[in-house]
């Protein structure tokens, strides 16, 4: 995909603060319209200093950063027709709902008229519409949140980028945001650029996710492909729950390998991106592929193992068990599960498929 035919690029962009040490590393993404991007990493990963570049606010090293096919890296935040929703909502104290969100429009000086309209439209947007002589003191985070959306989208910008920007709210509260953002971005298809390091919000959110490490993108998919097919140790650690085995390959059958633990126990799993025998790999599991005490079903990983701890979290039970060396393996057992001798320090036996366990490397 070339740069005309993206909505954003990053072209070989590099960032560098002090002149040695690169934050973000030779970045090729493209974006293109309408869809939800979320860069997800930990701290200090590089993806709100990549947001940070696409609105201006930092300037590449080296590299380009397109918009509709135009070169944007010189040109200032004000001149990019951006929209921005940051953590802390930066909304006007002394100005209504409906001042904050006109404010934006004056600074275009657009008519009164088209101001009323637009507002009006935004505030129903975000479900708001009888807010709109409030002060931001007067309202709830989630409320504040939806307004400073609203005043982001108020003046129809090409592109919306959001850092964190539910990170102030409690877990209901941002759960509840989660869907309305996504509904808002369904109903009005405008391309959304969306930084958090919270997995569960950019799987509930994204069209795609780009996850990114010291830097650099490891793994740019939609979130079912992320979750399910991950292509690095790390990516598949970071994304939902997952257990890992470690050892070295020990034969390779087509698809297929037999992973031989540290301590001499063979499982088999799809090979992934390991490649000659003998050498070092991780096991990746999800923890509710695993079946526990299964009595039907064919499976080319069966092991005995010993119960550690349970935690009951309502639909499921957390089961630790001990199994291959690793003491720290999880099994999500349904709340449903009728087995006998579930209890802690018992024994049970583990079974599952091979298509469900990713022999990756350690890079």
């Amino acid at each position: 995909m070339s740069s005309k035919d993206s909505f954003v690029k990053f072209e070989k962009v590099d960032k560098s603060y002090d002149g040695e040490i690169l934050v973000v590393k030779d970045l090729n993404v493209d974006v293109p319209q309408g869809e939800f991007l979320t860069l997800l990493g930990p701290s200090g990963s590089g993806k709100t200093t990549t947001l940070m570049m696409l609105a201006g606010f930092e300037t590449p090293t080296s590299g380009e950063i397109y918009l509709e096919g135009e070169p944007i890296s010189s040109i200032p935040p004000y001149k990019r027709g951006i929209g921005m929703v940051f953590q802390n909502y930066a909304l006007f104290p002394h100005m209504t709902v409906n001042e904050n969100l006109s404010f934006p429009l004056e600074v275009r000086k657009l008519s009164k008229s088209d101001i009323e309209e637009k507002v009006k439209k935004a505030l129903s947007m975000v479900e708001l519409d009888a807010f709109g002589s409030r002060m931001p003191m007067q309202l709830s985070g989630g409320q504040q949140q939806r307004v400073a959306l609203a005043r982001a989208l108020v003046f129809e910008p090409r592109l919306v980028l959001m850092d964190e920007p539910l990170g102030a709210l409690d877990k209901k509260l941002r759960e509840q945001m989660q869907y309305e953002i996504k509904h808002i971005h369904g109903r009005i298809g405008i391309t959304v650029v969306y930084v958090t390091h919270d997995q569960n919000e950019a799987l509930t959110m994204s069209n795609r996710i780009a996850v990114f490490n010291d830097g650099k993108i490891q793994q740019i998919s939609t979130p079912d492909v992320l979750y399910e097919k991950p292509d690095s140790a790390f990516v598949a650690q970071f994304i939902g729950e997952n257990n890992q085995i470690k050892g070295k390959v020990k034969s390779i059958n087509g698809t297929n390998c037999v992973i031989e633990t540290e301590n001499g126990e063979d499982i088999v799993s799809l090979k992934v991106n390991v490649s000659s025998v003998g050498e070092d790999s991780t096991v990746s599991l999800r923890p509710e592929r695993v079946a526990i005490n299964a009595t039907e079903g064919e499976f080319e990983n069966k092991f005995e193992a010993q119960v550690k701890e349970l935690i009951y979290l309502g639909d499921h039970i957390r089961t630790r068990v001990e199994v291959c060396g690793n003491d720290q393996f999880i099994v999500k057992v349904p709340n449903s599960y009728k087995g006998s001798n579930l209890e802690e320090g018992t024994k049970v036996k583990l079974s599952w498929n091979a298509s469900d366990s990713r022999a990756l490397d350690l890079n």
